[in-house]
């Protein structure tokens, strides 16, 4: 395994969890489960499970000079990450409200903090050595500016980037000109497509929305279809690659997009087939499922080999 190098670029936030029967209507108040911590935000959910996986993994984020903050920074190195390039912010760290029902899906509502805080002239500082073979994963919950900027300089020094876009929103082509991984699911394909009713339930509907995608100017777009599984497209490739889910009971589907995201970043940085590569992701964010909490519900290397071998 050449296990080269990936950066990962995003937010963390220290998640706020419990179980709701339903979500509250309007001027409405519920009783919910007990509060659970979880160490969270979409890019240390990645840049953890990459770790936890074995990637080679280094973290460009911002947090607080709080306790939320070193708990995050805490956790982060428990998994291996190199957190050297996180800094610290005047501002509070991150959080996340997560609701969960009983089904196990979730609704997030973000408290961006010390995320904000990380500007285009911070990300460039700590991507100078990023170079030819590296990978560089982010994500939405950090300024848009930033991500654009850290993608140019990706790509103009030869690195692959990766882009999950979510939370959900339109992108310009400045951005995904310099995309060369797009990982939505249907919501976030929506969005990007302004098709407010875009259903995907088959790999053909699936095909269908790639080629949009790909027609918005990214390279190659890898399409997550929860319990179908995923489809790849690629503008420089005919035709499209489709792996099936595995089987499982789902318990919180929380951080599993990005555990999906982080197993695709270590299988490539290994030099593995993109079609090895999304069985591996699918394996990953499988076994995510099956229990509660965001970093908490990454697996290790060992259980996505038994599921891979099941």
């Amino acid at each position: 395994m050449s296990n080269r190098r990936i950066f990962v670029l995003g937010s963390a936030n220290m998640d706020l969890v419990f179980g709701l029967s339903r979500l509250p209507r309007e001027g409405e108040t519920l009783a919910g489960g007990d509060l659970a911590l979880f160490p969270g935000g979409k890019g240390a959910n990645q840049a953890y499970a990459a770790a936890k996986l074995g990637g080679n993994v280094s973290m460009i984020a911002s947090v607080g000079a709080d306790p939320f903050g070193q708990a995050l920074l805490s956790s982060l190195v428990s998994a291996g990450v190199d957190t050297g390039r996180i800094r610290t912010s005047v501002r509070p760290t991150g959080c996340a409200c997560i609701y969960v029902l009983p089904g196990g899906e979730n609704s997030i509502v973000i408290s961006p903090g010390a995320n904000a805080d990380l500007d285009p002239e911070t990300a460039l500082s700590q991507l100078r050595d990023i170079g030819e073979g590296d990978f560089l994963l982010t994500q939405l919950e950090t300024p848009l500016e930033t991500v654009e900027a850290a993608f140019a300089h990706a790509v103009q020094r030869g690195a692959t980037t990766i882009l999950d876009p979510a939370p959900a929103r339109t992108l310009p082509a400045a951005l995904l000109n310099n995309v060369s991984i797009l990982t939505p699911n249907q919501t976030e394909a929506g969005v990007l497509l302004d098709d407010s009713q875009l259903l995907i339930e088959t790999f053909t509907d699936a095909e269908n929305a790639a080629a949009k995608l790909l027609a918005l100017g990214v390279r190659a777009v890898m399409l997550k279809l929860g319990a179908t599984g995923c489809l790849y497209s690629s503008s420089a490739v005919p035709g499209c690659e489709r792996a099936n889910a595995f089987s499982v009971k789902a318990v919180d589907t929380t951080a599993a997009g990005d555990v999906f995201n982080a197993a695709l970043a270590v299988a490539l940085s290994e030099g593995t087939s993109i079609p090895e590569a999304m069985r591996f992701a699918n394996a990953a964010a499988a076994v995510s499922v099956t229990r509660n909490g965001a970093q908490n519900s990454a697996p290790d290397r060992a259980e996505v080999q038994r599921i891979l071998a099941g």
